[in-house]
């Protein structure tokens, strides 16, 4: 139940919103001005780390040219009799938004606890975290997950990381520049498996120079965006194999530089997944003047609910300047030298 100070500072909170906002009750569906529209994008950007890196972009319409805002190559040179201009666009790069509704809810007796453990400034930092990390994590799991778009309901229970909200990146790039895109890859530390990686370190590179366009290779802002499942399977290889100190240096350094570039693990990152891309590559696009609220105490259902109606969709601003791996697995080196002294092969030969 509410108390009677957590009722005054839903009371409160309510108030803030409408006020903000312009209206008299923010309890009815209200339309975002050009104003909170920025300042709730800037909200839900800064509730994740790695959200506020990635590009979101406020657009005029439902479809359109994508913008690609990294470096597209070389733009500088000479034409006899003429000028130098290199295009900057993608033919058949396009985006296309969808309605996307967000909506969450909290328990009155979460807000009691709430109410109950702090100041009232505190009260409200954990409501607007809530609410706002809420929406901004969503945005990530479809991002990385999306696979389709749901003629009618979403289902979340058969897709629970948001699959048919909407296409996210990956699925992007396979359907309009399938060639970014690799299926597979192994990592085995032996290299007894063929066509195998010893390291991170080597298929990274090996992904860099095969599917990044060479216009792009040496781009500073290239970043490895890669799977937790990844990064404690090469973590705990080169713990195990660390004899100096510098050697468990270079494991713990893991999991922010591979092959020489940033490393990320995203939210919802998919665990055995590598990406080599440019933070800005990746777009988030929501149409302006289609941004709605809503924010109400249930009563009869004891809780406090706000959604976000709004027109979003996905974009990768240059598929030349992204490359994947969708499913990379992990060899069991002891499981591989067992098979292989069955077969009668010296896993350990004398060099002389």
């Amino acid at each position: 139940m509410l108390n009677a100070i957590s009722t005054q500072y839903l009371a409160e909170y309510s108030a803030a919103i409408a006020q903000s906002a312009g209206v008299d009750d923010a309890s009815k569906q209200f339309s975002i001005t050009p104003v909170m529209e920025t300042r709730l994008q800037q909200a839900i950007m800064e509730s994740d780390a790695f959200l506020g890196m990635i590009s979101n972009i406020l657009v005029d319409q439902i479809k359109g040219q994508v913008i690609d805002v990294g470096d597209s190559g070389l733009t500088t040179g000479r034409v006899k009799d003429g000028r130098f201009s290199a295009s900057l666009s993608q033919s058949g790069n396009t985006y296309e938004l969808v309605e996307t509704d967000s909506g969450a809810h909290i328990n009155w007796i979460t807000l009691t606890i709430w109410a109950n453990s702090g100041s009232k400034g505190e009260w409200v930092a954990k409501m607007n975290n809530a609410i706002m990390r809420s929406f901004a994590l969503d945005k990530l799991r479809i991002g990385f997950h999306g696979t389709s778009i749901a003629a009618e309901s979403t289902n979340p229970t058969t897709n629970p990381m948001g699959q048919d909200v909407n296409k996210g990146w990956l699925q992007i790039v396979k359907d309009k520049a399938s060639d970014q895109v690799n299926p597979s890859a192994q990592l085995d530390s032996t290299g007894a498996t063929a066509g195998s990686y010893k390291n991170l370190d080597a298929l990274v590179n090996d992904l860099v120079n095969t599917t990044i366009h060479e216009v792009h290779v040496d781009d500073p802002d290239l970043v490895v965006l890669v799977g937790r499942n990844l990064v404690a399977a090469e973590q705990h290889r080169l713990l195990s194999a660390a004899n100096v100190p510098t050697e468990h240096k270079a494991a713990q350094q893991l999991a922010k530089t591979i092959a020489g570039k940033k490393a990320y693990t995203p939210p919802f990152f998919p665990p055995n997944m590598v990406w080599v891309t440019s933070l800005a590559n990746l777009q988030i696009l929501t149409q302006k003047g289609t941004q709605w609220r809503k924010s109400r105490n249930e009563e009869d259902r004891k809780r406090f609910e706000t959604s976000y109606l709004r027109m979003e969709g996905y974009a990768v601003g240059n598929f030349h300047k992204f490359a994947a791996i969708e499913s990379v697995t992990i060899v069991d080196s002891s499981a591989l030298a067992a098979e292989l002294l069955e077969d009668g092969v010296d896993t350990n030969p004398v060099v002389e």
